[in-house]
Parts: C-alpha cells; sequence; structure tokens
C-alpha cells in the first residue's frame, strides 16, 4: 500500500515538474513524504523542485532535502546523481563544502552504478557540463537566447492568426485542459484583446520588420543627435524598442499566466483522484 502511495505521488510530482510548476511540485512531494514516510524518490522530486529555481535559498533547501533522502537511504543513486548535480553547479568560491561533497558523490556513484547505465550517463553529462569555459558558457548562453527568441516568434505567428477577421480562434474560450502551447495562446489572446492593445497587435504582426526598424531608427536618431550638437553621446534612440519589448511582455506574461492556470488544473485533477480514491 506504501509503495502505491509513493508511486502515486511521485506520478503527481513527474506531470507538475513537467510544465514547471516547482512550487506544486515541493507541495507535493512533502505532502506525499508526510502521508508515506521517508521515501528517495520524493525526497528526489523535492531535492529537484528547489534546485530548478536556480536561487541560493532554494538550492540550500534542495540540498536539504538530499541529505534528508540519503540519510534514511543511503544506496539510493537517484538522489546521489540530483545531490552531485547540484554540487557541481554550486560556486566553489562561495560554497566550498559543495564542491568537496561533489568528489565524494562521484566516488560513491562509480560504486554502486554499473557502466553505461543511465545514472553513470547522467553523472558524465553533469561532469561536462561543470567543466565548460567561458566561451562555452557564452555559447551556451546564445542558444537559450535563441531558443527563446523562437519560443517567442512561434508564439507571436500564432497569435497574429488567431486575430485575423476569419480565425475562430480569437473568440474560443480557454478550453481548459492540460496542453501548455493551447493555454499559452488562449492567454495571450485574452491579454493581447481591445482597441488599446490594438499597437501591440500590430507589432506582433510584423515582429521581424518591426525589430529590424527599431534597429535601424535608434542607430539613426542616436547619429544624428550626436552628429547635430545636441549631445555628445545618446541613447535616445533605444527608446524606439520601448514598443516592441512591451509586446513581447505582453507575450512573456501570457505564458506565465498560462503555466499557473494549467498548474492549477493538474491539481485539480489531483485532487479529484484523491477525492474518487479516498471515497471508493
Amino acid at each position: 500500500m506504501r509503495v502505491e502511495v509513493v508511486q502515486q505521488y511521485a506520478q503527481k510530482c513527474a506531470e507538475l515538474f513537467a510544465v514547471g510548476g516547482f512550487a506544486s511540485v515541493r507541495r507535493t512531494a512533502q505532502a506525499g513524504l508526510d502521508e508515506a514516510g521517508p521515501s528517495p524518490v520524493l525526497y528526489q522530486w523535492l531535492g529537484q523542485a528547489h534546485a530548478a529555481e536556480d536561487e541560493d535559498d532554494h538550492d540550500a533547501e534542495a540540498e536539504r532535502a538530499y541529505r534528508e533522502g540519503l540519510a534514511h537511504a543511503p544506496d539510493d543513486l537517484g538522489l546521489h546523481v540530483s545531490y552531485l548535480e547540484l554540487c557541481l553547479r554550486a560556486d566553489a568560491f562561495e560554497y566550498p563544502g559543495r564542491a568537496k561533497r561533489a568528489v565524494m558523490l562521484r566516488a560513491r556513484i562509480d560504486e554502486l552504478a554499473p557502466v553505461g547505465s543511465p545514472h553513470r550517463e547522467r553523472v558524465d553529462t553533469a561532469l561536462a557540463w561543470a567543466g565548460r569555459g567561458y566561451w562555452d558558457e557564452v555559447a551556451s548562453a546564445a542558444t537559450r537566447n535563441e531558443m527563446r527568441q523562437a519560443e517567442t516568434a512561434e508564439l507571436s505567428e500564432r497569435v497574429t492568426e488567431a486575430f485575423r477577421p476569419d480565425s475562430a480562434v480569437a473568440t474560443a474560450p480557454d478550453a481548459g485542459g492540460e496542453d501548455l502551447k493551447a493555454a499559452e495562446l488562449a492567454a495571450a489572446l485574452e491579454l493581447l484583446q481591445g482597441p488599446a492593445n490594438a499597437p501591440l497587435r500590430l507589432l506582433l504582426a510584423h515582429r521581424g520588420t518591426a525589430y529590424l526598424a527599431a534597429f535601424l531608427g535608434a542607430f539613426a536618431v542616436n547619429r544624428l543627435l550626436v552628429e547635430t550638437g545636441v549631445v555628445t553621446f545618446s541613447l535616445w534612440g533605444f527608446l524606439l524598442w520601448i514598443p516592441l519589448l512591451a509586446a513581447d511582455a505582453k507575450l512573456g506574461a501570457a505564458r506565465k499566466l498560462a503555466r499557473q492556470r494549467v498548474v492549477a488544473r493538474i491539481e485539480e485533477g489531483h485532487a479529484r483522484q484523491t477525492t474518487a480514491t479516498g471515497s471508493g
């Protein structure tokens, strides 16, 4: 019975983690620990949901969760690998203790995990990530930025298509499902409705052209102000970027709202399952 309860809570954590509901994962994992008692997999979810926030306070809580888990299950590979990933990510100057623990964790994983196992692969990936140099960091940051820009451009295109006069999507209500992309579109349409948002919708409809025009316009304005002697150095031209940043900020707000809604729906589904199980 206890194993089934742990599995149910672990499945709930996995569903919430997949959509970025890290706070909900923490609540769910803790509820599972309170109900079923110490469990390596739930301590691992608790730690990972803290570590995913990428903040010092959350890292400390993640470490606490991993250490508590290992106190109950000292040979659990999942906890060892997750803890190792946290230690490798830590700043060795600010947190020298974690850096030292990474060496011990690696040695213990080598003892426990067979060669070629998924756990060893995770360790190799974590070690490769930790061994990156400055230019690797720059390239990685550039890749992440490109991915974010691509996601924003993709959502912008979907919003523009939905607002076309012959589209039925713009007037359709939020379906209320757990599809994050569908929820993002529904939230974006909601936040961009009305005459006041018409300029932002126009910018999103011509986003690529608008960015190019803003770049060239900012350069031209700054150069004109300097060459005419109005100022000796100018950044005023970059004010032309404000409407574009406002439009992208709307899409960012829509993503955040969509994630909150999807997480809430998943939690509601979990609550119904619990109620049905209890009544059954």
